[in-house]
């Protein structure tokens, strides 16, 4: 049986959420940096919000622009707590072409907000937590998102891959990048809700 991981969340919180990366075991990239995690080369800090930290890092312009676009945020910011797996600006590049310069127009809006929700949990969510579900169940858990989809883990090694509603697979790159109001897990590739 595959545990499941609910959203505690409101649903009109969740409606109005954001998608930042994932969890891959035994690779959190302190980065020597007391107190505070590396991602695309820069310092993230644990008393920032998550939109704060994104927007300073190299590689997540394309998550932050797009988070932007769907009008998040606000709720990004909010107190939360989220859990938040980050495509890199490279995982945003393996879509087809012009799929990004299309999903950010304002007629796309929703769709937009519907991936980038697919890529929130509500409540904060450690890497150790998931490779605990993932054992729990057998091999496989079963995370709720506060799109309303759900994101099925499993290891690969010592890597969390995530598989979406449409089979595609993203590995978690970086874990525990935390915030004040959460925790970003990096991935490398956009996942996709049904």
């Amino acid at each position: 049986m595959l545990k499941t991981l609910a959203p505690s969340l409101l649903a009109a919180t969740a409606a109005a959420t954001l998608a930042l990366a994932g969890p891959a075991i035994a690779n959190h990239h302190k980065g020597g940096h007391e107190g505070h995690s590396m991602v695309g080369g820069a310092a993230m800090y644990p008393a920032k919000t998550i939109v704060e930290n994104a927007s300073a890092a190299p590689n997540l312009k394309t998550l932050v622009a797009a988070v932007k676009a769907a009008g998040l945020v606000d709720t990004l910011a909010s107190p939360g707590p989220f859990t938040v797996f980050a495509p890199t600006d490279d995982a945003f590049a393996k879509l087809p072409a012009g799929t990004v310069e299309t999903l950010v127009k304002p007629e796309n809006k929703a769709t937009l907000t519907s991936i980038l929700t697919y890529h929130v949990v509500a409540g904060k969510v450690t890497a150790a937590d998931v490779v605990a579900l993932i054992k729990k169940g057998g091999g496989k858990a079963q995370i709720k998102t506060v799109q309303g989809g759900t994101l099925t883990a499993s290891l690969q090694g010592q890597n969390v891959v995530l598989t979406d509603a449409k089979g595609g697979k993203s590995i978690v790159t970086q874990t525990d990048v935390m915030q004040s109001n959460g925790v970003v897990h990096v991935i490398d590739t956009v996942v996709m809700p049904g």
